[in-house]
């Protein structure tokens, strides 16, 4: 019999177990035995919790959305303007955590599970449309809408893009590295799209600020 106030401790520890053990395979082709072995408990101790692997992997990209989505909130909330809301959704996209290997190898396998399961490929469309949504309502106050549109589409690509690229061994991009050529591909085409050309230069500061 568990424990009474352990199910949340166990329920994270497996959820964390999981995310590992996929990174370390490359693929969801894992056990609850795999996973529970990892986590240092039973496999059966496992099944109570989530009752099926399915159910466990579910949770666990669940979690990954809700840090994502929880970090993104934070760092919203600390700009102050709309660049510097562009610039926050950038940069937590590349933060360190979403940048380890074990959770990029993750996220690919996630992605390659959703050709065949409908629910995760409903939570890797969750993502894209908050991404998109985040990166709209910053632009949005800075161009006119079409424009904003396209670029909003064009910035959620490379995101993704440079994600991918990071899981290539031989040819990894680093975090400061993808951040800077994001801002960069900002910052000419804020130029370029703004209806106030001339009147003043996009800086690639911290802050990522409109000057």
């Amino acid at each position: 019999m568990p424990k009474v106030g352990m199910e949340p401790v166990r329920r994270k520890a497996l959820v964390d177990a999981a995310l590992r053990v996929i990174g370390d395979h490359g693929s969801l082709a894992v056990t609850m035995s795999d996973i529970a072995r990892q986590a240092g408990v039973s496999p059966a101790l496992a099944h109570h919790y989530f009752g099926s692997k399915e159910q466990l992997l579910i949770e666990t990209i669940r979690s990954l959305l809700r840090q994502l989505r929880s970090d993104t909130v934070a760092a919203l909330k600390a700009a102050q303007t709309p660049r510097a809301r562009l610039s926050a959704v950038i940069r937590v996209n590349f933060h360190a955590d979403q940048f380890a290997p074990e959770t990029i190898a993750a996220w690919l396998a996630f992605y390659a599970e959703a050709q065949r399961s409908e629910e995760t490929r409903r939570f890797l469309v969750i993502y894209a449309r908050r991404l998109r949504s985040n990166l709209l309502a910053a632009l949005k106050a800075l161009l006119p809408a079409d424009a904003a549109e396209r670029i909003a589409e064009g910035a959620a690509a490379m995101i993704d893009g440079l994600y991918i690229r990071q899981s290539l061994k031989s040819a990894p991009i680093g975090i400061e590295a993808s951040i800077a050529l994001t801002e960069d591909y900002l910052n000419a085409l804020l130029v370029s799209a703004s209806p106030f050309k001339g009147g003043g230069t996009t800086t690639s500061n911290t802050q990522g600020q409109m000057t």
